[in-house]
């Protein structure tokens, strides 16, 4: 059985907390910045079958929806697709989707056909068997379609409890003794995240880090009062090393080749 985290009775939380703040525009706006490259270098006037895997109320998968694409949004909590339904029908693109509620993990080819597009987005480091979902994901995908994937970033989670002398936590291996209802269970090794994505069969074409400065700025007042100053300064260098390879979320965007890495022997 698939460990999975539900976000039930928390979507209002989701969308104030995150999507509402500083942080959250950041995030859209790092990821809406590789989606429309990705979309430019694609032929244009063809309208891509997305998968938003995961996606809550479909913050991005709204704006694509808008620009005439489909979307299957599939997510664990059902207050999530009740909050993204009422968004999509006041915006008049209820058309442009289909709603699946319940695990990724559970989707089959079989069921829901393949996808031009997947969007994974800060899912992978709430789910135990991450290789697992990446693998279910490459079935989804058709061959030379692309995985949209952001996941919170162990390095950056690493260094950010070394500047604030959260040592202790170090120590502990980043393991909470008492874990927090919003904190991701299972941060993601970049190195690990691209090893699995190689044997699966993809190739990286595009990479950002996601907030590679704001949680490191001691002043705090600084990036709510000059928030646009602070998304500007983001998107400046979430392509740059080493800034990119901090941010606490790493966004890569992956081409499913038809070569498949070869198997280890045994």
């Amino acid at each position: 059985m698939q460990s999975n985290t539900n976000f039930d009775s928390k979507a209002g939380v989701f969308a104030r907390n995150i999507y509402g703040t500083t942080k959250g525009h950041i995030r859209l706006a790092v990821l809406q910045r590789d989606l429309d490259a990705l979309l430019a270098a694609l032929p244009q006037g063809k309208k891509l079958r997305i998968l938003d895997a995961g996606g809550g109320f479909g913050p991005l998968s709204q704006g694509l929806a808008a620009l005439g694409h489909s979307v299957v949004l599939c997510d664990l909590s059902a207050d999530m697709l009740a909050l993204a339904q009422e968004q999509v029908t006041e915006k008049g693109i209820l058309s442009q989707f289909e709603f699946i509620h319940g695990p990724i993990q559970a989707l089959m080819v079989s069921d829901v056909g393949q996808f031009d597009l997947i969007l994974c987005h800060a899912v992978l480091e709430w789910v135990e068997h991450q290789a697992e979902l990446l693998a279910c994901l490459e079935a989804l995908l058709v061959d030379d379609g692309h995985l949209s994937l952001m996941f919170y970033n162990r390095d950056g989670l690493l260094y950010h409890s070394l500047v604030m002398g959260h040592f202790d936590y170090v120590y502990a291996d980043l393991v909470k003794k008492r874990r927090q209802k919003l904190t991701p269970g299972w941060p993601c090794r970049p190195e690990q995240v691209n090893d699995w994505l190689q044997r699966l069969g993809f190739v990286i074409t595009d990479r950002s880090g996601v907030r590679v400065i704001h949680d490191y700025m001691v002043n705090k007042t600084f990036r709510l009062e000059q928030a646009d100053e602070v998304i500007a300064m983001e998107l400046a260098h979430a392509k740059i090393a080493p800034f990119m390879h901090l941010g606490r979320y790493i966004h890569v965007v992956a081409n499913k080749t038809l070569a498949k890495a070869p198997k280890e022997s045994t």
